[in-house]
């Protein structure tokens, strides 16, 4: 094992041994090169003041050598925030401003001890990096039975991990905490479980009240009190589009500081908050009372970042750190805010409303986020899919047997009466057929 992996993993043992009793056998031997090219170009950038031959780029009279078909459309930007390779961690005024959104954006995180955000090629690659530290084959990766598809190819085909379901809603349509908790405790031979809490859901658009986050907080805490180490992700991609009375806060904050075997790790990003999805920018935020725990953890995390993609975008992160500094930003977010509430809420009224024959669907419960799901009656999903398609030229997400994920995120508040005539035409149609 490499001396600077092995250095890692000793000051995790010491900050708290459980964490380090999480790490896959990959996360083990992760490491950031601290003598190569990148740390020779670092100290190069302070102490070479004649000349610095190091940097892999082209200059060009003092600036990134670039073309000026493209500064033209940059031309706000100075060179040196495009053209540069941004550090593996991301833009530091970045990470900077991003902890201090989480903070403001959350309050349960005042007083907590968590690391700085390190900068990801957007939520996706956080939960790589998740998944090449700690799942190892036969894992356990907890998730509801309601879920993003991408959780069984992250870490389910790329690690091995071994993929455990639980209903998403109990009896009542409340988050099922009781679920949760079964679901982690039957890991006890195991001694370890990952799980993820994706709040608001995809793909139903559900995320849970306080007294539902009281129980999440307490079936982590009982499965820890068991002895089982407990990787907690929350999975943080829609936040902050919270339109009813569920929690509006990240979990993560609640779990910070909770229990030693419980190592709560926040991935979020720009991409949906601020809605800039091809930017690509997104962040993983780990939280431990050990300072130990959390430089080695990012020491790991760029480890994994420099083997893979060595850094992120430089041009997406100038972006927005300006849009963060911005003094109207909060207004310009509250006034797209206000349109998704807006279109959350009418296709409640519709759905809730008398237009609808009786028994041609249910909804599962929601209240935040890009989506809802329909529970079609005595239809299969994707028949109706594919009627929508042929016969109205509408699309949707068929997800099993029964369900249809509709995404109001991405339909005018106008338009959402006829969407929704179409889906019903097109469960009577098949039901005909």
């Amino acid at each position: 094992m490499n001396p600077l992996a092995q250095q890692l993993n000793t000051a995790l043992e010491k900050g708290n041994a459980h964490v380090f009793a999480m790490l896959s056998n990959l996360g083990q031997q992760l490491y950031f090169p601290k003598v190569g090219i990148l740390s020779q170009s670092a100290e190069a950038k302070v102490k070479a003041t004649k000349f610095n031959a190091t940097i892999g780029i082209a200059t060009e009279n003092g600036v990134p050598m670039h073309l000026k078909s493209i500064q033209d459309t940059l031309s706000a930007y100075d060179p040196k925030d495009l053209y540069e390779y941004a550090p593996p961690a991301g833009k530091p005024e970045l990470r900077t401003a991003w902890r201090e959104k989480m903070i403001q954006e959350n309050p349960s995180l005042n007083g907590r001890s968590f690391g700085n955000p390190i900068t990801t090629n957007a939520l996706t690659h956080g939960l790589s990096i998740v998944a090449d530290l700690f799942a190892d084959t036969g894992d356990a990766v907890i998730i509801p039975d309601k879920n993003w598809e991408n959780y069984e190819l992250t870490f389910g085909i790329r690690r091995g991990a071994q993929i455990v379901e639980y209903p998403l809603y109990n009896s009542d349509n409340r988050f099922n905490a009781a679920g949760l908790r079964e679901a982690l405790l039957a890991q006890r031979d195991k001694g370890k479980a990952i799980v993820i809490l994706n709040f608001p859901n995809n793909p139903t658009g559900y995320t849970p009240g306080r007294e539902e986050c009281d129980e999440i907080v307490a079936a982590l805490k009982a499965a820890a009190d068991e002895g089982i180490l407990v990787v907690a992700v929350t999975d943080d991609a829609y936040f902050g589009l919270f339109f009813e009375d569920s929690v509006h806060e990240s979990l993560f904050g609640r779990l910070a500081g909770l229990h030693e075997r419980i190592l709560p790790i926040k991935v979020d990003g720009a991409t949906k908050e601020e809605y800039v999805w091809g930017f690509r920018v997104g962040f993983v935020t780990y939280a431990s009372e050990s300072p130990e725990v959390l430089a080695a953890l990012e020491q790991k995390t760029l480890g994994i970042i420099r083997s893979t993609i060595s850094s992120g975008p430089h041009p997406s992160q100038t972006f927005i750190l300006r849009a963060l500094k911005d003094p109207d930003f909060e207004n310009q977010k509250a006034e797209k805010y206000a349109i998704m509430k807006s279109r959350a809420n009418r296709v409640k009224q519709l759905l809730d409303s008398d237009r609808f024959e009786e028994g041609a669907w249910t909804y599962y419960p929601f209240n935040s986020g890009y989506f809802m799901c329909l529970r079609l009656n005595g239809v299969n999903a994707e028949s109706v899919r594919q009627r929508l398609l042929e016969a109205y030229g509408v699309g949707t997400i068929a997800l099993g047997e029964s369900d249809l994920r509709v995404a109001f995120s991405c339909t005018e508040e106008a338009n959402l009466e006829e969407l929704f005539d179409c889906i019903y035409k097109a469960v009577e149609d098949v039901k005909q057929a």
